[in-house]
Order: C-alpha cells, then structure tokens, then sequence
C-alpha cells in the first residue's frame, strides 16, 4: 500500500534523490544506510534544500510532518517504486549482462535504437542493487525502450535485478574470469549470468544469443531467440576482419567501422546491430550509429598524443579482458615502440596470484618491447624478462614515465578501477 501511495507522489516530483549534496528540488529523497552513513540522519536535511517527501526507516528521523513516510527498510522500498514504476509504464525493457563489455555494449544499443525510438539506458554503470532502481525510476511516458545493465559479483544478484527489472528481451555480452572472489570459478561466473536466461524462458521472454559462444550456443533450442555471429545458423551473420586499428565487422558485404579499441569489441558492435535489425532500425542507421559512438570514461579509447598513440582501457580489468586487450595489442603491426603498461586485476580471490603470473607468462614471449606492471599483485609475479619492470603504484610509475623518452610509441594502459591508471596520460599531455 505504501509503494502505490510513494508512487502517487514520484509521479508529481523531479526524481529521487538519494545525497543530500546534490539534492533536487521537487525531488524525493530515499534515506538509504551503508557501513559508513545513516541517510536517516540527514532526511530533514533533504527537505530543508526541496525534497518534497523523504523516505525513511528510522521513525525518529521523521519529523511531525507529512513530508516524511516511514518504511521498514528504505533500500527495500526504492526496490518495490522501481519494480512498481516499470509496471505502470508497461514498456519493453531489454537487460544487460556479463562479464565483459556490458557497458561498451549497452551505449552502442542505445546509440543504435535512438536512432528510431526514445530510449531511456542506465547511466554510466549504475547497475547494481541501487543504481538498477534508479534507471528504472529515470523513464517516464515519453520512454518507448528501457536497455538496463546489470551487474553482480555474487550468486543469485541477476535473478534479484531481474526480478525488478522483468525484462521483455536479454542479452549476455560474455562469460570471463570476473569477481572470481564472489562467483568462485569460470563455472560460478557462467551459472550467476545466465539467471537472466532462466529468467526470461520462466516468462517466455527473447533472448539475444551470441552462435559463437559456447554456452550462449546452448540455449539454441529455446524458440524465443534472434541469433548473430560467424556460425552458419546465426539470423544475423557477420564476419570480423582482422584488424590492427579501431573494431570493425562485415555485414551484407558492408564494412561497420568504429572508434573502440582491441578487436574482441567486434562482437559487442555485432550485438548492437542485430538488435538494431530487430526493432527494424534500417541499416544504414545502425552503420551510422555505431561509427559515430565514441568511446570515454576510460573505456577501449584510442588517444593521439602528440606522436604517441595510447589504447586506454582502464576502466576495469579481469584475466579474460586483459589477456584479449594483450592479445589485440600483440598482433597490432606498427614501426612504432610497443609499451604495455598493466595495473593488478581485483577481486580474483584465492586465484590472484596464479592469474597474475599467467599474464606475465604471456608477456615473456610478445611481440612487445617495454612492459610495466603496476600494483601488489604484479609485485609478486616472477620473471627474468629485462624488458618487465614493475612498480609499487601508480604515481612511482608516472615519476618513471616522466623521466622517459616517450616519441612515436604505441600504448596499451589496462587494469582495474582500484589502480586508476588513466592518471598516466597526465604525463604524456604534459610532454605533447
């Protein structure tokens, strides 16, 4: 009852807000708790700046006002306003998930069906238990298209989201060695993706299947499907040139060229065209689409600066997308000096070091001529390679790049968002 009556008033404010420091007029605001902050402690707060209601679970943080609503869990009722929220609006909603590409992939959608539709995608990466919500509560009347992102580091955490999201269509973008510390192993990783599946065949949903993977493969039985790839039996065959440059894939003997860097992004710009050709946006659009999407926040950007060429992929980094991004970069042709520049990779558990070393195993034998390991992790890997040299941190490595020779050199920069690698092209935009 009180989900229908929080709606009542959503429908009439600016949004949710959910930080008192950067609180919307007219907005409602959700008094969440976290290990280190009680929202309830700042409700009045939020009304004192314009919220128009505040949502909390402490009785003693609401006032004597009818601003304030008590519920016994604040988090659990923004979860029944967005589950509520997409009920009304009745509108078809495509999920995203998997281990790799799940952002990339899902801007690429959204570029392609704008094309003919109002669509309303999850911001940045705001695809967990709370940002979920928050997407779903961002569309209004006017949104033809949801395209949510979901994300997980743990079981069950899919069929959670997709139980608020019940999305009409779904796509998995991978299966990789990501949040090994949560899911355990490859298998874990594969049996938490696909509750999305699960959970589209228990309601008869599509699903988005990539032919060229083999657990995605599986589900070829399952009628609801549209299918893409290099296999013969895919609805929407591409082929995927090799290429030293920028992504590219072949379509109807047509070429889609992109801005993304490391050739495995081919499949995520494949994904993006067959659910463009889906919901019949004409082809040459989705060409269009793709070939404009430019790439940023530190996501498979490629960078002129100066005479150097820097492919930064540093957003975040599991051993499956950094053994793609090595293997991309290996291949590329060039008269150019080869640098690779790795940060640890997160949240491997009890698999870090082994996982670490098999990077650097890698490395021992490419084509590469300068390689830098950055982080703890690395620290402890072995080799006798001359050409590896491995830093505590960030700043000790840009203190080394900035008393280096950096001309006509080609640059890879890869690792997880706790190394904050994209602080090194400071260096190089300080010597352009």
């Amino acid at each position: 009852m009180k989900t229908a009556i929080i709606h009542q008033r959503f429908l009439v404010s600016t949004g949710i807000s959910i930080d008192t420091r950067n609180i919307k007029p007219g907005s409602i605001f959700f008094a969440l708790k976290g290990a280190n902050f009680n929202g309830n402690l700042f409700a009045a707060q939020a009304i004192e700046k314009g919220a128009i209601c505040a949502i909390v679970d402490d009785k003693d943080a609401a006032l004597n006002d009818k601003k304030y609503i008590v519920v016994k869990n604040s988090l659990d009722a923004l979860q029944k306003l967005a589950k509520f929220h997409r009920k009304f609006l009745g509108i078809p909603i495509i999920g995203i998930t998997g281990s790799n590409g799940k952002t990339t992939t899902k801007e690429l959608i959204y570029n392609v069906l704008s094309k003919k539709y109002t669509v309303t995608a999850t911001q940045g990466n705001l695809n967990n238990h709370i940002g979920v919500p928050l997407s779903l509560l961002a569309m209004d009347e006017e949104t033809e298209l949801g395209l949510i992102e979901m994300g997980a580091n743990h079981p069950g955490e899919i069929e959670f989201l997709s139980n608020i999201v019940m999305p009409d269509y779904g796509f998995i973008t991978n299966f990789g060695k990501a949040h090994l510390e949560g899911f355990g192993s490859l298998e874990g990783v594969i049996q938490a993706k696909t509750e999305l599946y699960r959970h589209l065949k228990e309601n008869k949903r599509l699903i988005f299947l990539n032919l060229d993977d083999d657990v995605q493969r599986l589900e070829i039985n399952y009628k609801h499907n549209f299918t893409f790839g290099t296999n013969r039996k895919a609805q929407v065959k591409v082929t995927y040139p090799d290429t030293d440059n920028a992504a590219e894939i072949i379509f109807n003997d047509t070429t889609f060229k992109s801005q993304l860097s490391g050739a495995y992004n081919s499949k995520n710009m494949a994904a993006a065209l067959c659910i463009g050709l889906y919901f019949k946006v004409p082809v040459n659009e989705i060409r269009e689409a793709i070939e404009n999407y430019i790439p940023s926040n530190n996501r498979s950007q490629i960078i002129e600066s100066g005479s150097n060429k820097i492919y930064l992929d540093a957003y975040n980094a599991n051993p499956t997308s950094m053994m793609a991004s090595l293997q991309h970069f290996n291949k590329v042709k060039t008269n150019t000096t080869k640098i690779v520049i790795l940060g640890d990779m997160g949240e491997l558990g009890n698999a870090s070091e082994t996982e670490h070393q098999v990077v650097v195993n890698f490395l021992e034998n490419a084509d590469i001529s300068e390689i830098y390991l950055v982080g703890r992790q690395f620290k402890k890997t072995t080799t006798n390679k001359p050409n590896i040299i491995k830093f505590e941190n960030t700043e000790n490595i840009k203190k080394h790049l900035q008393l280096a020779d950096l001309e006509n050199c080609s640059i890879l920069i890869k690792g997880s968002r706790s190394m904050a690698l994209e602080k090194i092209l400071e260096v190089f935009e300080a010597k352009a």
